[in-house]
């Protein structure tokens, strides 16, 4: 019975946490659909995919969400068309590189710079080198889920599949309906009404109300299956790994993927460890956790395979394993 008590104590909080933030990124999400043109985007963005990978890492600057946000706004990115760099960027860097979280980070290490300035700098050196392996991939639709890669406009040698109306912009689609999306004058919603501001903001609601309402039930699958393991596992397993350079690393890696922490409060519980794990260990926890935890994952298979799902889970744990193992040796 206290094992159970612990859990929907764990589950709950986990919930609470991160509805807020959810909240924030599918409304940034409808936004983007019916606000932003990805013309104009595609415009002001670095065409390179290394600067690419860079400007998708630090548009969490303009767009501050956590890891529960950033899926949906990255999913919207996707679909209009920006390139998989700079979504992929956006996706891992977003969580931290963000002024929210940088502030909180400060405040939890203000007695030490290197933690704040550790924690940006590698999570923007993770984001922009796994983005920009993900660029190598010129069409990243068999990377993702059928029912996103089939509203993404095609790469640009290709002809485009379906017609778009007039005065919409390419990549603009419905939210996800049943499994589904749907294109937006299949919808009821023809252009006149679109273009118009009353008739954008209705849009932007009933959007955001779809997309909370699917995301929303595997945000809530993700906490419980984070809570249950965090019951379950004794705690003592993942700290006695703390004690050497690269254990501690790994040790931190597993509790930031188990334990699901919001990236805007997750400081504060590495600063609990601090007194028993390097620095490096922390900065592991505090870079590797924003980026793929249990109920991020849960978000991610929204969007992406579960072998895309896997890449981003290999390429950022073990660039976070080698950059922060290396802070421990040479530090």
């Amino acid at each position: 019975m206290a094992a159970l008590q612990q859990g929907l104590t764990l589950f709950f909080s986990l919930l609470v946490e991160a509805i807020p933030f959810l909240l924030l990124g599918v409304l940034f999400s409808s936004i983007l659909l019916l606000w932003v043109e990805p013309e104009q985007l595609l415009k002001i963005l670095p065409r390179h995919p290394l600067g690419g990978a860079v400007a998708g890492a630090v548009l969490g600057c303009l767009l501050p969400v956590c890891e529960c946000g950033n899926v949906p706004v990255a999913r919207r990115l996707l679909t209009q068309g920006i390139p998989a760099s700079v979504a992929v960027g956006f996706l891992l860097g977003a969580p931290t590189i963000n002024p929210i979280v940088i502030w909180s980070t400060w405040v939890a290490f203000r007695d030490q710079p290197l933690m704040v300035w550790g924690r940006v700098g590698l999570t923007l050196l993770v984001a922009v080198v796994v983005g920009w392996v993900f660029s190598v991939q010129k069409d990243l639709r068999p990377f993702l889920q059928p029912a996103v890669a089939q509203v993404m406009p095609p790469p640009m040698n290709q002809p485009q599949r379906e017609p778009m109306l007039a005065g919409v912009p390419t990549g603009n689609f419905f939210a996800l309906s049943g499994g589904k999306a749907l294109p937006l004058e299949t919808t009821g919603w023809n252009a006149s009404r679109l273009l118009s501001r009353r008739g954008r903001w209705q849009m932007v609601w009933v959007n955001a109300l779809t997309e909370l309402r699917e995301l929303g039930a595997v945000l809530i699958l993700g906490t419980a299956v984070a809570a249950a393991i965090q019951v379950l596992t004794p705690r003592e397993v993942i700290l006695g790994l703390g004690q050497g350079s690269a254990t501690s690393v790994v040790a931190m890696l597993v509790l930031g993927t188990v334990v699901s922490i919001c990236s805007t409060v997750d400081a504060f519980f590495a600063l609990s460890f601090a007194e028993s794990f390097t620095a490096g260990a922390l900065l592991a926890f505090l870079v590797f956790g924003p980026m793929v935890d249990l109920k991020g994952v849960s978000l991610l298979l929204t969007v992406f395979r579960p072998r895309a799902v896997l890449y981003l889970f290999l390429l950022a744990g073990l660039l976070t394993f080698v950059l922060t193992l290396a802070m421990n040796l040479y530090l």
